[in-house]
């Protein structure tokens, strides 16, 4: 008999939009941020490349601060999102942890998830959103240093007390720059494990967040 599958929504269009455009600017700004750490040498006076890095390095921030906001909003409260909620109920179970361990170490399958994510995605992408959020709060610190006007003066009194907790500003830098090495160290791993998934159980893994649904057996059909 033939096996037949059917379609399950597994990431909304925005969700999908959302990644892929906080993967560009988290490229983006790990780019623009090592340049401005240790920017090139020049002669010229009017030398412009240091400026539009540094703009092109906020603009970018501050977009990827708005659409981390945006996301959380629409994980934890839409309807579009109910999917990834349900990985929580995996979370919770030590059977499903078990499962999924062995399929990491290729000893066994992979078991059926209840949400989008396996247990050890979510934590992973729950530990993601957490140094996005990390790193922009000391992102903004760095700008309030550098703005004294406008939004900075805004939030100048607000960032001041998290960077006294830092240890000063020269801490908030190196933080700001030691998370940034956990993106790089992510990244990698992240791109390595999406493609492995995809190949060894087709119908997840980069499929997913590109088409936005899961392939499962029709059981209506056996």
């Amino acid at each position: 008999m033939e096996t037949k599958y059917k379609s399950v929504l597994e990431f909304s269009k925005l969700t999908r939009i959302f990644h892929w455009i906080r993967a560009l600017a988290i490229f983006a700004l790990i780019a623009t941020g090592f340049y401005l750490a240790y920017p090139f040498l020049s002669a010229n006076p009017d030398y412009e490349i240091y400026s539009l890095s540094r703009i092109w390095h906020i603009s970018i921030g501050f977009l990827l601060i708005a659409i981390s906001i945006f996301r959380i909003y629409l994980f934890v409260f839409t309807k579009e999102c109910q999917m990834e909620r349900r990985s929580f109920l995996d979370l919770i179970n030590p059977i499903v942890w078990f499962q999924i361990l062995k399929t990491y170490l290729l000893l066994g399958g992979h078991p059926r998830n209840k949400g989008s994510y396996n247990p050890l995605q979510l934590v992973t992408y729950i530990a993601i959103m957490i140094l996005i959020i990390l790193i922009s709060l000391t992102g903004l610190i760095l700008y309030t240093h550098v703005y004294h006007q406008g939004l900075g003066g805004f939030l100048m009194p607000i960032m001041k007390p998290l960077e006294v907790l830092c240890g000063g500003i020269a801490n908030v830098r190196l933080i700001h720059h030691i998370l940034t090495w956990a993106f790089i160290i992510f990244i990698p791993i992240h791109i390595y494990m999406v493609s492995w998934n995809a190949m060894k159980f087709p119908g997840s893994g980069i499929d997913t967040i590109v088409s936005g649904l899961r392939f499962e057996k029709d059981e209506t059909h056996q």
